[in-house]
Formats: structure tokens, C-alpha cells, sequence
């Protein structure tokens, strides 16, 4: 079995050595490059693409930021067509930056996560897992039955007859995990954990707030139909068999 590969972007030498040693341990291979435009070469030439990017900020020759935001789009500046599709790919920024303004610039780019210098590299190897969990997660097969909702990973989007539903980033990995598990009943921890990760400042109150944002838009487009069901005691299910028939 292959160990999963990691492109690790970072220019402090000290730092990349204790980063790539921790994932290492934890089983995974890592490549690190120093510049962007090294990151950008490797992205595009390897052949079955990174299973995640961590990506500096403050870069000789440029940003993570700017990176992270050109593989949300599909491309790279100067580089040819990737041999991986990595708009998907999960990217958790690391920077010693800790403002809030960055943090959020970051996200709204497209990052996954986001931790501030200096750093555990025990948390590092959590969050690096818990999102590789989250995109294991996000591209299981859709359950057949569930036909009316079309799932765009790539393009971090999901339509229910054609149109597509307006909703932020969370409602749409709400949304996403239970349309591949329908019936299945999710505990708010789980939920927690595939959708946020180690988000500490998340709680159980975070999950039903955004269930209920989900529920009314869904509501919406499907008709006044109550898609998502609560388990008392349990967590909440999605269940399709309530969908009008086409």
C-alpha cells in the first residue's frame, strides 16, 4: 500500500525539518519545496496528485495565499495542465501570521485550515488527518436514489434539480455528508469532526445552528420537504424517500 504523499511549501529550513519529521512518523511521505513556483512544478507533474498541501504564506517569490487561491480555480500561474485535478485538493495554511483578517482572507480563498506560528506538530498531524478524513469522506460514491442532487466536489457545489442551492461553506459539507450516507444516522460529534475538523471553537450548539440554516434552504427548493431528520438523542439523517417524485 502507498503512502499517502504530502507537498509541504514552506521556506524556513528548521521549520520544513520538524513538520516533514512529524508527518513522516505519522506514515506519510512528504515532498517539500522552498519556493512557489517550485510548488507549482511539482503540482503539475505528479502524475496521481497530493493527498494535501500545507502551504506557507510569506514566500520569496510570492504567497501561499495566491497558490491556494489558483488551485481553487483550476490552474497555475506559467505551469501547464496539471497531471491531478487538485481544485479539491485539501490545503491547510501555516504562517506566522495570526490576525484575524488573514486567517479569514485565507479560508475565503480556499483554504481548509488554517495554524499559526509557532505550532505543535502533534496538532499539525491531527488537522492534517481529520482533513483527510473530511476528503475521504466528501468523494465516497453518492447512494443510487439520490439522482435529484448532483454533488460538484471540485467545484464545491451541489445542485437539487439543476439549480444550484445557496449555501456557505459549511451547510455545503453538512449537506455533502449526509447526501453520500442517506439513512445513516450522524452523531453531532461526527458531524463535528468530518465538517470542522479541530475547529475548538465548535461546539454541539454549532452543528444544530447550522442544520437549521440548511433545513430552511433546503425547504426552499425542495418544496417545504423536511429532508433532514432529528434522532432524539442520536444526531440527524437525511432522508430522501420524502423527495416529491420527479
Amino acid at each position: 500500500m502507498s503512502l499517502q504523499r504530502l507537498l509541504l511549501l514552506e521556506d524556513d529550513p528548521a521549520i520544513a525539518r520538524t513538520v516533514a519529521y512529524a508527518l513522516e512518523r505519522e506514515g506519510f511521505a512528504v515532498d517539500h519545496v522552498l519556493l512557489v513556483r517550485e510548488a507549482e512544478a511539482r503540482l503539475a507533474q505528479v502524475r496521481h496528485g497530493y493527498a494535501l498541501a500545507i502551504l506557507d504564506v510569506g514566500l520569496p517569490d510570492g504567497s501561499g495565499l495566491d497558490l491556494c487561491r489558483d488551485l481553487r480555480r483550476g490552474a497555475t500561474a506559467g505551469q501547464p495542465a496539471p497531471a491531478a485535478d487538485n481544485r479539491a485538493l485539501p490545503i491547510v495554511m501555516l504562517t506566522a501570521r495570526g490576525e484575524e483578517l488573514d486567517r479569514v482572507l485565507g479560508l475565503e480563498l480556499g483554504a481548509d485550515d488554517y495554524i499559526t506560528k509557532p505550532f505543535s506538530p502533534r496538532e499539525l498531524c491531527a488537522r492534517v488527518r481529520s482533513l483527510l478524513r473530511r476528503a475521504a469522506l466528501s468523494h465516497m460514491p453518492v447512494t443510487p436514489g439520490t439522482s435529484a442532487f448532483d454533488c460538484d466536489d471540485a467545484g464545491q457545489r451541489v445542485r437539487y434539480a439543476g439549480v444550484e442551492l445557496p449555501l456557505t461553506r459549511l451547510e455545503l459539507g453538512l449537506l455533502s455528508i449526509l447526501l453520500r450516507t442517506p439513512g445513516r444516522i450522524w452523531s453531532r460529534d461526527a458531524l463535528l469532526d468530518a465538517v470542522w475538523g479541530q475547529d475548538a471553537d465548535s461546539a454541539d450548539r454549532t452543528v444544530d445552528t447550522h442544520i437549521k440554516t440548511l433545513r430552511a434552504k433546503l425547504r426552499e427548493a425542495c418544496g417545504d420537504v423536511e429532508l433532514i431528520v432529528t434522532h432524539r438523542g442520536l444526531g440527524y439523517a437525511i432522508d430522501l424517500s420524502r423527495l416529491p417524485a420527479p
